[in-house]
């Protein structure tokens, strides 16, 4: 199983991205799919969550600027990020909770994607 995020790059402060993440490989069912965020010298940190029946929740320092959504039929999780700030500079990381035959549950991580806030 892969996960491989895109999308990430440089903006201006106000600016607007939208992040995208693929599942790929032998997939049963994909649960909960999620988005996550490391600045330098932070821990990472949740940004957003989906439930595989829609249900949401947000970090307190992006609600009503972020959000997450996902396309089931294509095992993909998306993170719209509109009225972006300096500080939501970091690595954006997917993360996604997949059932697999061989393995059953597992949580499974993409490749960091960059997003810089910068003018």
């Amino acid at each position: 199983v892969q996960l491989q995020a895109s999308g990430g790059g440089l903006v201006q402060p106000g600016g607007s991205l939208r992040l995208s993440c693929a599942a790929s490989g032998s997939i049963f069912s994909v649960n909960a799919m999620a988005w996550y965020r490391q600045a330098p010298g932070k821990q990472r940190e949740l940004v957003a969550g989906i439930r595989s029946g829609g249900r949401t929740n947000y970090a307190e320092s992006v609600k009503g600027r972020f959000t997450i959504s996902r396309d089931n039929a294509e095992n993909t999780v998306y993170l719209q990020m509109n009225s972006l700030k300096r500080e939501d500079t970091a690595v954006y990381y997917c993360q996604a909770q997949i059932v697999t035959p061989q393995f059953g549950g597992a949580d499974y991580w993409g490749k960091g994607t960059q997003v810089t806030v910068s003018s």
